[in-house]
């Protein structure tokens, strides 16, 4: 029996399309995928999308615009948002907005890799205050 601990996989576990009418989004996504799209608790202009999809199906959600260069952002599951920080920077990337807390479910930061694509790292953590 091994004791070696296994090394978790860096799934996309959820994604965020920006919008600038986020309505006339969730009715386009909703027409055309059949997702079910609804407020998210507390947040307003974001909407939770239940994608319908298999285990390997992320949900996500439809978000007011940041910025006119906001594009839909996937977050990859990493073991460590402070030690995966360190990595992006080490391998070229930048940190566009730092680890910050999700009470009750972890930790994300939003990161650019080295062809100015934005990408997210979640850490699962339901200690996360």
């Amino acid at each position: 029996m091994s004791t070696s601990k296994k090394k978790a996989a860096a799934s996309i576990v959820w994604f965020e399309i920006p919008a600038d009418k986020p309505e006339r989004a969730k009715a386009f996504y909703g027409k055309l995928f059949g997702w079910k799209i609804k407020p998210f608790p507390g947040m307003a202009d974001y909407l939770h999308i239940d994608t319908g999809g298999a285990d390997a199906s992320p949900d996500g959600a439809v978000m007011k615009r940041m910025h006119s260069t906001h594009t839909i952002t996937n977050y990859v599951t990493v073991p460590s948002v402070t030690e995966f920080m360190k990595k992006v920077e080490k391998l070229g990337g930048s940190i566009c907005k730092a680890k910050t807390v999700v009470p009750g479910m972890g930790y994300f930061a939003i990161c650019q890799d080295t062809e100015n694509n934005t990408f997210a790292i979640w850490e699962i953590d339901q200690a996360a205050k």
